[in-house]
């Protein structure tokens, strides 16, 4: 009895060739639905896409898909080029898609990558990933950054929550005691939440009132800057606090001398990225390091698995390091 074809699972499924090719190659835009017919009709008949893999690796375009909020952001801009210059040296070109956290925007750079033929994709962007559908029914190799697409897309992350109680407990350690939190959103699938979740948890365990305050990541500047003097006219004796991200620890160090406030005398501040460049422009202010370089190394051999139809696993977590400056006391 003779294997079965691809165009007899193209047959059971009542789909093109094409279509069951692009399922198990895992090419393009696709509806659960399609997905569902196919790897039926594959079970049915028993058929064996190994058998053509050496077809569908000669299919591949060398081309990965990089799409992130910003690359205005000294974290995002970073990330971009340690995941550049590490799938260049692996033989893959990149395109990049800049989302500005815009939905719409990401969608019309989602489609195109998709339409592309690209082999995979690296997702960095904070937008809300239920309004995006081609996340939920495309079954390309995928891995995000930071952010909880579906199941069976891996996620690779610093150790957010950890961050948050080390920040959190660096500042208790220093003396303050009215310590506020500022946030990008509030998502649930997203990082900023769990180090919200650290802050709020060590301030109740040492008997504190937890304050945060959300800002929108796509705000500008000056809309930021009227947010952060509502803080300090709001909490007149905040001591201290962790902001999610070193763009806006630097914003907070720029109210503060306006106001006449000292620090880290009077208030001490913690930020959250550590990038390389951001610490050598502003050395004042400490922060979170989260190991860009690690985060983009196992990105790129996740997503080169996921390519070669090997196994892996939801979720990968890398540590953090506290690393302080003159934007917090020393330590007693």
């Amino acid at each position: 009895m003779s294997q079965p074809t691809l165009n007899d699972v193209a047959k059971v499924a009542k789909v093109s060739a094409t279509t069951v090719s692009r399922v198990i190659n895992r090419r393009g835009y696709l509806s659960k639905e399609t997905i569902a017919k196919v790897e039926a009709a594959m079970k049915k008949l028993n058929y064996r896409p190994n058998i053509i893999a050496k077809q569908l690796q000669a299919q591949r375009t060398m081309t990965i898909g990089i799409l992130v909020p910003t690359i205005a952001n000294p974290f995002f801009g970073q990330l971009t080029y340690e995941l550049e210059r590490r799938f260049f040296k692996n033989g893959f070109r990149v395109m990049i898609g800049n989302a500005e956290n815009d939905i719409d925007k990401e969608r019309k750079y989602l489609q195109q990558l998709l339409a592309r033929q690209v082999d995979g994709l690296v997702i960095a962007t904070h937008n809300h990933q239920q309004q995006i559908p081609e996340y939920q029914h495309t079954n390309m190799p995928i891995v995000s950054i930071d952010r909880y697409l579906r199941p069976t897309i891996p996620n690779i992350s610093s150790d957010n929550y950890q961050g948050g109680r080390l920040a959190t407990q660096a500042l208790l350690d220093r003396g303050a005691r009215h310590v506020l939190h500022t946030d990008s959103e509030q998502l649930f699938d997203h990082h900023d939440y769990l180090r919200q979740q650290a802050y709020e948890d060590v301030m109740k365990e040492h008997g504190l009132t937890p304050h945060t305050y959300s800002v929108d990541f796509g705000s500008t500047q000056e809309d930021k800057m009227v947010l952060f003097n509502k803080l300090f006219t709001d909490y007149p004796a905040v001591d201290g606090i962790f902001a999610s991200n070193d763009m806006d620890a630097i914003l907070l160090l720029q109210v503060a001398k306006q106001r006449g406030i000292k620090v880290p005398d009077d208030l001490q501040i913690i930020g959250y990225d550590g990038v390389p460049t951001t610490r050598m422009m502003v050395p004042k202010l400490a922060t979170m390091e989260q190991p860009i370089g690690e985060i983009a190394q196992q990105a790129v051999k996740i997503l080169q698995r996921e390519i070669n139809h090997q196994p892996v696993k939801d979720s990968y977590k890398l540590p953090v390091q506290f690393r302080p400056a003159a934007s917090v006391k020393s330590v007693k």
